[in-house]
């Protein structure tokens, strides 16, 4: 199978130089020029994706080497840019940023795997001909990424944008497409994980609006789109067809709302694919847990909507019976942050559900971030003892365990709950920091299915 979009990737020499800027920006605008935009993340985020759904109008999806096969990014990229008119895919860090000397599952790495020119943001600030010799020697470094344009951010005024072209055009003999100045205020703006997420933004409207305008100002489009246009076809091979496991009969429920957010759209899709009845819950407002045969609690910011999970007190001791009744519940990060004690942030307490015996501490800086490798060593209702689970953890709450807990994972690499294990267990409930990605993690579906057959 020939597979052709055009696409770019917007990547720069480092993190927080302006690439989610530049590609909710560029999202929005040619939304608004009525094209089909399929925007993609690269890595493991939940943050910018949001961002970009909501400047796009469509799903983002991530594309991570870690958490997925190569034929998996493949996949998910052909299957979800197949009607689109342009694909943008924002990178994360800086260019060749990797794991290792090698730069494996690295932005550069993914622009290779998908044949996609890179386009390079550059912040000048203090600088003008060294931006040259950066561009260059990202150009040398490895000559199989294809860095087909630059833009510059943060230009203090025409005279370092007019040296700074004229000598990256000479010396990389690329173009400079775009120049954003200096801004005196970023809408965009961040906290303690990222980015303010969209959904806590009085005013997202607002934020989309000003940076499609900073990029319609400062960009040149046309010659972008161009770019886009020369990405040379992917060649796929065929694929089988997803077999659906049971039949609709079954009901899982989820969260959804201010506080619960963190969802892969594939782990979603892929349970409604396989012919369930997605129950969605809202955890600050609903009084009670509807009729479903397992319950699904992703991750998210419990800590700033802790006020109103604590007054729902009605919810949560309906899922506590429930639980006790037998309910699987699968959770994750701020879901297991849910099913404990309580949550201590900013000098004040909140009780939670009270399944696990930890208390959760909100801390200044991160307690666990970066890709997990869990070993499952004790019987569950979701996973083969045995099995080997890739994953990733980002939180800032560091738990206080206040009494005797039974743990399912081995950490082999991360932090978990202590640097050695991860994953508590009690009834049919498992609560994990880890974050699956159920692309990448294929038996996950099927372990969330079978445990909540078993409850019917």
């Amino acid at each position: 199978m020939i597979f052709n979009c055009p696409r770019i990737v917007i990547s720069a020499l480092k993190g927080g130089s302006g690439k989610t800027l530049v590609s909710v920006g560029l999202s929005s605008l040619f939304k608004e020029k009525g094209y089909r935009v399929a925007p993609f993340k690269k890595g493991p985020d939940f943050i910018d994706p949001g961002w970009l759904s909501f400047a796009s109008g469509r799903k983002c999806f991530n594309l991570d080497q870690f958490l997925m096969k190569k034929t998996d990014i493949l996949d998910s990229f052909i299957e979800n840019s197949s009607d689109a008119d342009i694909a943008i895919i924002e990178g994360n860090r800086g260019l060749y940023d990797g794991v290792d000397r090698e730069g494996r599952y690295s932005t550069a790495e993914l622009a290779k795997l998908l044949k996609s020119p890179v386009i390079l943001i550059v912040d000048v600030t203090m600088m003008t001909r060294t931006v040259s010799a950066l561009v260059k020697g990202c150009q040398i470094f490895d000559r199989a990424v294809n860095i087909s344009a630059v833009i510059l951010n943060r230009v203090a005024g025409q005279r370092q944008e007019k040296i700074i072209r004229n000598t990256v055009e000479y010396y990389c003999g690329i173009p400079v497409i775009g120049s954003i100045p200096k801004l005196k205020e970023n809408l965009l703006k961040e906290r303690h994980m990222g980015l303010v997420p969209y959904q806590e933004k009085e005013r997202a409207e607002e934020v989309i609006y000003w940076a499609k305008s900073i990029i319609k100002e400062t960009v040149d489009t046309d010659v972008l789109e161009e770019i886009a246009k020369s990405a040379p076809p992917i060649e796929r091979g065929l694929r089988r067809s997803e077999e659906k496991n049971l039949s609709n009969s079954l009901k899982i429920g989820f969260f959804l709302d201010n506080a619960f957010w963190f969802y892969y759209p594939e782990n979603l899709e892929l349970l409604k694919k396989a012919g369930v009845q997605l129950i969605r819950i809202n955890s600050l407002e609903d009084n009670s847990i509807p009729d479903v045969d397992a319950l699904y609690i992703g991750g998210g910011f419990p800590e700033t909507q802790a006020d109103l999970l604590a007054r729902n007190i009605s919810l949560k001791e309906d899922l506590k019976r429930k639980i006790e009744e037998g309910l699987p519940v699968y959770a994750e990060c701020g879901g297991f942050m849910y099913l404990g004690k309580e949550i201590i942030t900013d000098g004040k307490k909140y009780p939670m559900v009270g399944i696990f015996s930890v208390k959760f501490l909100l801390e200044k800086k991160p307690q666990g971030h970066g890709y997990t490798v869990l070993e499952v060593c004790r019987e569950n209702p979701f996973f083969e003892k045995g099995e080997i689970i890739k994953g990733h953890e980002f939180h800032y709450s560091r738990p206080i365990l206040e009494g005797k807990e039974e743990f399912v994972f081995k950490v082999k690499r991360g932090k978990g709950i202590d640097g050695g294990k991860d994953g508590m267990i009690k009834r049919n409930v498992l609560a994990t920091y880890t974050h699956i990605h159920a692309r990448g993690n294929k038996r996950w579906v099927n372990s969330i299915i079978k445990a909540a057959a078993k409850r019917c």
